[in-house]
């Protein structure tokens, strides 16, 4: 094997390339394009996508150990991958060929289940493709050319067709089918080149109380063993603080009112910044310590969740005092309970076009001749009457609107620091603890502990969400759903730092 300065082995290269393979799966399907598109177009459609998250990640959590036991087998761990593989690529069509959302809805769960399985199997041959001295580097260039190949390059290609096209449905099978061919072409080197090196002989006998035993006894290893728990335990912490961060931003801003376009194009800032940050954590890893590396990246998203928080402190009051203005009208006006939908959305459009100083002329404030006016329905002339009562409440809380126009520009100035700042670790901190992870196990069960290892990353998803909702709920204000999200990163920094001693035994004799 190579020297820790050495150029990467082909069999390095091939295992690097399947994170630029399958990140445009984690980018179009599941974060940015495809989300958007299915809850548009399906009544309840952020629930359904919700639920069907969930379902799909437990699945998989709950298999993990399993197929992470038998694939620790010699023979197995590659057809195991080739299978998840596989089945995430040609089930991902299915979410845009059917017409029925049903079946879409079906084709994510199953495709996301193939991506999130053979993602568990690519970690674990991270021990059989380097050694321990250059698993940083190489687990941190997987997630840089990850960024550049799934989550920019064919993200940008997806958008600008998307755009191009006015979202056609031409344009949205586009951004889907081109997952599943990027996703194909680019896991080739995977496939041809890497090769299971570290095994365990297959039993003569090979039952499944026997797997279940072993996974058992793999738990109890974990548990007894204090440097792994404590690892373990921070990582479950730190890293749903990390999901939550990436899952929430746009939901977090939108909230507060800054524009859809502009917190894309900060996004993708955040990729852009990740790929040589990546690559630059793997070297801060083998300087300092991969420990030490984490502690850092953990602080930096301390001081993330406090910029956030400051963000929204200090802008919901401007925005409460512009959302006043308009607060009466519906008991005023005695909108009737049929128009009470219509009215919403009168209130929603004028408010963003008198916000955003645009010369749009809202349709219901055009002035009607007289037999215009006599010629409208009910509905209708209630929505031209309502309106300018809407407008009226506008041009009185202009001075209102003003403070609420100031306190965006600055949270969107916060808005790309944060998206920025996000970018110098996100791929960092998850790439080393990737790494990390892989030093600590047995090489010949790396499977079988990478199984525990996405157990715990998995079920961290639902803990960052929960403690985000309930302390915007308690408070009414989402500023303080964000300033939750730091006690994840202080319970993973308090485990990193106070079991140091634990952590390093573990690096000098392994797991016993």
């Amino acid at each position: 094997m190579a020297g820790k300065g050495k150029r990467f082995t082909k069999k390095e290269w091939s295992w690097i390339m399947y994170d630029w393979a399958n990140s445009i799966y984690a980018t179009n399907i599941m974060a940015a394009i495809y989300p958007t598109i299915f809850a548009s177009q399906v009544e309840g459609g952020d629930i359904r996508w919700g639920y069907a998250t969930s379902a799909a990640t437990l699945i998989v959590a709950l298999l993990a150990p399993v197929l992470g036991a038998v694939a620790d087998y010699k023979g197995m761990k590659k057809k195991l991958f080739a299978l998840f593989m596989l089945v995430g690529v040609f089930f991902t069509p299915l979410m845009v060929f059917t017409g029925h959302w049903q079946v879409a809805l079906i084709g994510y769960v199953i495709s996301r289940i193939g991506f999130s399985g053979s993602c568990l199997f690519y970690d674990s041959f991270l021990t059989d493709v380097t050694t321990d001295e250059r698993m940083d580097k190489v687990s941190s260039w997987g997630y840089a050319m990850g960024y550049i190949g799934g989550s920019t390059i064919p993200f940008v290609i997806s958008i600008a067709v998307l755009l191009l096209c006015d979202y056609s449905p031409f344009a949205m099978t586009f951004s889907v089918l081109i997952v599943s061919v990027w996703w194909l072409v680019f896991s080739i080197p995977m496939l041809k080149n890497v090769t299971h090196e570290h095994y365990v002989e297959k039993p003569e006998n090979l039952t499944l109380k026997g797997i279940f035993a072993g996974v058992m006894a793999t738990f109890r290893r974990i548990c007894t063993n204090r440097g792994l728990l404590f690892f373990i335990l921070a990582y479950f912490f730190y890293i749903d603080g990390v999901d939550t961060v990436i899952s929430i931003s746009t939901a977090y801003g939108a909230t507060l009112g800054l524009g859809a376009t502009g917190m894309i194009l900060a996004l993708l800032v955040t990729q852009i910044v990740a790929v040589p940050c990546s690559i630059l954590f793997a070297r801060l890893a083998d300087r300092f310590s991969a420990r030490k590396a984490l502690i850092g990246a953990v602080c930096v998203y301390l001081v993330v969740c406090m910029v956030g928080f400051y963000m929204g402190y200090s802008m919901e009051p401007a925005q409460k005092a512009y959302d006043d203005v308009f607060a009466g009208l519906y008991e005023s006006e005695q909108v009737p309970e049929e128009y009470m939908d219509a009215a919403k959305k009168i209130v929603a459009d004028i408010k963003d076009i008198r916000l955003k100083n645009t010369d749009e002329l809202y349709k219901y404030l055009t002035p009607l001749s007289e037999d215009e006016a006599g010629s409208l329905s009910a509905e209708e002339a209630f929505k031209y009457s309502f309106a300018s009562a809407v407008n009226a409440a506008a041009d009185a809380g202009t001075d209102k609107k003003e403070a609420f126009q100031g306190a965006i520009h600055v949270s969107t100035i916060l808005f790309w620091i944060m998206a920025a700042m996000v970018g110098t670790v996100q791929g960092g901190i998850q790439a080393v603890s990737r790494s990390y992870f892989g030093k600590l196990i047995p090489k010949e069960r790396s499977n079988e502990y990478y199984g525990f290892f996405d157990i715990f990353g998995k079920f961290a998803s639902f803990l960052g969400p929960v403690i985000y909702s309930t302390m915007a709920a308690l408070t009414g204000r989402s500023s303080y759903g964000v300033l939750g999200l730091a006690l994840l990163f202080l319970a993973g920094l308090a485990l990193l730092l106070f079991g140091k001693e634990h952590f390093s035994r573990l690096e000098r004799h392994g797991v016993e």
